[in-house]
Order: structure tokens, then C-alpha cells, then sequence
């Protein structure tokens, strides 16, 4: 069976990553304000990378945490920035394990284009939130995910959380 996420494809040609002559969504967000910070979906922020939420979610809070620089793949990564990735993923972890109290979580990096990587010329690493049985037959047969709630609800209350741990 193909799956097909409408919206995504025309998201990623319009705002793709540098190298296919569009602008990275990821780049340009060092410097965020609170208002920006939420226009952005931008939950949290360390020394090196921020955590935003996913504008196309696997589940409700999936979040991406992102450096700063335009790094493509793991490798090129700096020590101190592969670092702070892993403690911000542990907090995105524990902000969501208490707003959402899901049964379990999805970590990981798609390197490439061939891995499912949708803006594959700058590094993000997923952090998804799962409960039992949240793949329903919407996603099954109307390539359609429920999310119960807005983005904008859902980086309010994220972001609350965020800074309270």
C-alpha cells in the first residue's frame, strides 16, 4: 500500500532544504522571541538547538529538536551540539510525558532523502510521542491523522512546560 501525505509535498518544495534552492525552514530561528518563538511552533530552546513541533505530526506533541547551524548528517556534527541534541530529547521527552502521559515514545533521525527524510539537507532528530492504539483506520485508509488539538494549543502548553522543568 502507498501512503500519501497530502500538503506535505508542495510544504517541502515551496520551503525545502538549501541545497534544492529553496530557503531551510529550519535556518534563521537562532535568535527567537517569546511571540516568534510561538508563531514558529517553537517549544524550547538550549545553548546549540531548539525544539519545534512538527507542522505535519506522526502524533499529538511530536517534536523535532534542531541545531542551529545547517549541519546535514550526524557525522558533521559537533561534540558539544551532539550533546546538548540527546539532553534537549530527554527534556522533550519528560515535558511530554507530562502534558500528554503517553504509553511510549518514537525516537530517532531519518539521514536522507532514501530514509524518509523530508527536509533532508539539515539535521532534526524526532521525538513522537505513542499511545496504544493511535494508528486508527483514519490513518489507515484516509491517509488522515487525528490530532485533538490546534498547534497553537498544543506549543502553549508544551512551552509552559518547558520552562517549568
Amino acid at each position: 500500500m502507498i501512503s500519501i501525505r497530502r500538503g506535505r509535498l508542495a510544504y517541502i518544495s515551496a520551503l525545502g532544504p538549501a541545497e534544492t534552492g529553496g530557503e531551510c525552514v529550519f535556518c534563521g530561528k537562532q535568535h527567537g522571541t517569546e511571540k516568534s518563538d510561538a508563531a514558529n511552533l517553537i517549544v524550547g530552546r538550549s545553548a546549540h538547538v531548539y525544539a519545534m513541533m512538527n507542522l505535519y505530526p506522526y502524533s499529538s506533541g511530536h517534536l523535532m529538536v534542531i541545531p542551529y547551524d545547517h549541519i546535514d548528517t550526524q557525522e558533521n556534527l559537533p561534540d558539544a551540539v551532539l550533546l546538548d541534541i540527546m539532553h534537549t530529547v530527554n527534556k522533550a521527552v519528560a515535558v511530554l510525558r507530562a502534558v500528554y502521559k503517553p504509553h511510549g515514545f518514537n525516537l530517532g533521525v531519518n539521514l536522507g532523502n532514501a530514509a524518509g527524510a523530508g527536509i533532508a539537507g539539515h539535521y532534526h532528530f524526532h521525538v513522537v510521542p505513542r499511545w496504544y492504539g493511535d494508528a486508527n483506520f483514519m490513518t489507515t485508509v484516509g491517509d488522515t491523522r487525528v490530532i485533538p488539538e490546534s498547534h497553537e494549543q498544543a506549543q502553549a502548553k508544551l512551552a509552559a512546560a518547558w520552562s517549568a522543568l
